[in-house]
C-alpha cells in the first residue's frame, strides 16, 4: 500500500520494481541503473514515517534559541534620565571611538601582551567572569587587608580592564560570547565599575548591522540598566552616569528607539 506521501507526490524517477525485492542485495553496490533506483525505493519504504532524535541537553550550547523580547525599559524617576543634547553627545563620543578601534586595530593588536595576561578559551564562562572582573567582584570577595596593605595591582581580584591590546585581538564571535556571559551575570548582579568598562569596549567592538542574538543581548543590557536607575535613591548615586550611557548607546546608537530616554518638555 502507498504511504500518504506517495499518493501525493508523483515519483521523479519512475521505476518497475517487481513484484518482490527479496532477490535484492542491499549490501553490495548496484550492479546497474535500474538496481540502484530499486535499492533506493526499498531504502525509503523500510524508514519509519515519524523519528524522534535522542538529543543530549548537556551538548547543547547555551541560549541557541533567541528570544528578542519587545518589551521596553522602566521608566525613569523624575530627574533622572539625561537630557536629548547629553545623549546626541555621547552618541557622537562613541561613534568617534569606534572609528579609531577599526582604523587602528592592527597596531593594537600586535602589541604583546604581558606574560600575565592569560585569556580564557571561547567557552569558558567562569573564566571570562574571573577576567573580566576580577574574583572581587564576581566571587564577591574581600582580602581582609586595608587599602595600605593591598598589593599594588593584583589583576586577579581586580580583574583585567579592557586594554586595546586585548579588545583588539576579539573577532566578533568572542565579542559577543563575552558580552552575553557578562550581560547575564549582570541580571543577577549589582552594577560594578569593571562591568562598565567591559560592557562598553565590548559595544564598541560590536559591528552593526547586528545579528540577532546581538539584538536580544544589548536589549536585555538596557532593560536592567533601567531597572537599577528606576531603584536609585538619590540623583547623585555613582552609577547612574553609566547606567544612562548604556541605555544611551542600545537604544540611539544601535537603533533600539522603543528604548530610549525621551526628553521631557517643561510648560
Amino acid at each position: 500500500m502507498k504511504s500518504d506521501v506517495e499518493e501525493l507526490m508523483p515519483r521523479l524517477l519512475p521505476v518497475e520494481c517487481g513484484d518482490s525485492t527479496k532477490d535484492l542485495d542491499l549490501t553490495g553496490p548496484p550492479r546497474n541503473p535500474q538496481e540502484y533506483l530499486r535499492q533506493v525505493q526499498l531504502e525509503a519504504s523500510l524508514c519509519p514515517e515519524v523519528v524522534v532524535a535522542q538529543i543530549d541537553p548537556k551538548k547543547l550550547r547555551r541560549k541557541q534559541t533567541v528570544n528578542a523580547s519587545v518589551a521596553g525599559c522602566d521608566a525613569a524617576p523624575e530627574g533622572f534620565s539625561p537630557s536629548l543634547r547629553w545623549q546626541q553627545l555621547q552618541v557622537s563620543n562613541f561613534s568617534d571611538v569606534r572609528q579609531s578601534i577599526t582604523k587602528n586595530r592592527r597596531h593594537w593588536s600586535s602589541h604583546t601582551l604581558d606574560d600575565n595576561v592569560q585569556m580564557p578559551k571561547l567557552t569558558d564562562e567562569e573564566g571570562w567572569k574571573r577576567f573580566c572582573l576580577g574574583e572581587k567582584v564576581y566571587l564577591g570577595t574581600t582580602s581582609g587587608l586595608t587599602a595600605a596593605e593591598e598589593p599594588a595591582l593584583d589583576y586577579g581580584k581586580v580583574g583585567f580592564p579592557p586594554f586595546l591590546s586585548i579588545v583588539s585581538r576579539f573577532n566578533q564571535s568572542t565579542v559577543l560570547m563575552v558580552l552575553d556571559i557578562l550581560i547575564s551575570w549582570f541580571e543577577e548582579q549589582e552594577f560594578a565599575p569593571q562591568l562598565g568598562r567591559w560592557l562598553y569596549a565590548l559595544l564598541v567592538c560590536l559591528e552593526k548591522p547586528l545579528l540577532p542574538e546581538a539584538h536580544s543581548s544589548i536589549r536585555q543590557l538596557a532593560r536592567r540598566c533601567a531597572q537599577l536607575r528606576s531603584m536609585l535613591d538619590s540623583q547623585e548615586d555613582e552609577r547612574l552616569p553609566a547606567l544612562n550611557l548604556l541605555i544611551c548607546l542600545v537604544a540611539r546608537y544601535f537603533e533600539q528607539n522603543d528604548l530610549a530616554d525621551q526628553e521631557v518638555k517643561t510648560s
